[in-house]
């Protein structure tokens, strides 16, 4: 009897173990789990959206692609780009991330459009990240985000971003606002944003194979 006491007591011991495990693993994938969105339009700045895909891509996060005006859009080079879907369908789904590519022209549809400035200011009053490289950083103005905090911004864009503070770092980070300079900051700005929010480790392990030092 003591027998059968003791094994069935390391049969619920063990399936206890296993339960914790379970528990464990669903919690893991659940952190893990992130979410991306990148906004596109007619010229934006191909090399600055491409490499922020493909580097959360590389990281694991799920990327959407979101069309401002349609869904295949003309880059700044020339280069067409097919987003996965529209921006007004984007809009019905929560993103731990939302980025902005730069591109003159494509910055300047950002800052337009009243859609893009409502996704923007869902994201922050969520407290939800958002990031802005090269002119992009001046639709964060013109929708009245951030305000006061320290940004960065293409060379040549400063005076856009009156009432906050610019930087000359490759990369600036203030809470939830992460923003860049331009095509050539580009990996620094997408593996920021892995570090943001996967951690360090990951950022480095997504940044080894690709033979590019992240610091």
């Amino acid at each position: 009897m003591y027998l059968l006491r003791a094994i069935s007591g390391i049969r619920r011991n063990d399936l206890c173990v296993r339960l914790l495990k379970s528990r464990s693993f669903c919690c893991t994938a659940k952190m893990s789990a992130q979410n991306a969105c990148v906004l596109l339009a007619h010229g934006s700045e191909e090399m600055e959206a491409v490499i922020v895909i493909d580097v959360l891509r590389r990281a694991g996060l799920k990327v959407t692609v979101a069309g401002v005006d349609g869904t295949e859009l003309k880059c700044s080079r020339d280069i067409v780009i097919k987003a996965d879907k529209s921006l007004e369908d984007a809009r019905k789904e929560k993103f731990d991330v939302v980025v902005l590519p730069g591109g003159l022209k494509g910055s300047e549809t950002f800052c337009a459009n009243a859609k893009v400035g409502e996704m923007l200011k869902e994201q922050e009053s969520s407290g939800r990240t958002i990031g802005a490289i090269c002119a992009a950083p001046m639709a964060l103005a013109a929708h009245n985000i951030g305000k006061g905090k320290n940004v960065t911004i293409y060379p040549s864009m400063e005076s856009k971003m009156e009432g906050y503070t610019c930087k000359e770092d490759r990369v600036v980070v203030d809470g939830k606002l992460i923003t860049s300079r331009g095509p050539g900051t580009a990996f620094d700005f997408a593996c920021t944003l892995v570090r943001e929010l996967l951690g360090a480790e990951k950022a480095q392990e997504t940044a080894k194979p690709m033979l590019y030092e992240f610091k």
